[in-house]
């Protein structure tokens, strides 16, 4: 997987922050890093990377303009969009060997491991 990130010239964090936003559209910054566990500092860091790089742009909600929506650019969804068919290619070899008991097992052992942080 991380080869072909690469190829798209982002790492891992980078690619996972623009593919919770391609699947669940306009995240806040809390949500994104509740989605990829990793740190308050790391997330502000590689938001304002993506954001430099326009693939994707920071909106205030008009009803409270504390709370910042994150979405994708158009370049920033072009781009998930041409790398996630590939991506979920690597993730389904990865795991076509486990029958559909043991695919439960790990989704809920991974949801279990994510709600502990």
């Amino acid at each position: 997987m991380k080869e072909e990130i690469t190829k798209s010239k982002l790492n891992i964090t980078e690619f996972s922050v623009l593919e919770v936003l391609y699947q669940r559209g306009k995240q806040t910054i809390q949500q994104i890093r509740k989605n990829i566990l990793i740190s308050s500092s790391s997330m502000t860091y590689i938001i304002d990377s993506l954001e430099q790089r326009g693939l994707l742009s920071r909106n205030t909600w008009r009803e409270d303009r504390r709370v910042i929506h994150i979405t994708l650019t158009e370049t920033g969804n072009e781009l998930t969009q041409k790398t996630m068919p590939k991506h979920h290619e690597v993730i389904d070899n990865m795991f076509d060997s486990l029958s559909p008991d043991e695919s439960e097992t790990l989704v809920h052992l991974l949801k279990k491991v994510k709600n502990k942080v």
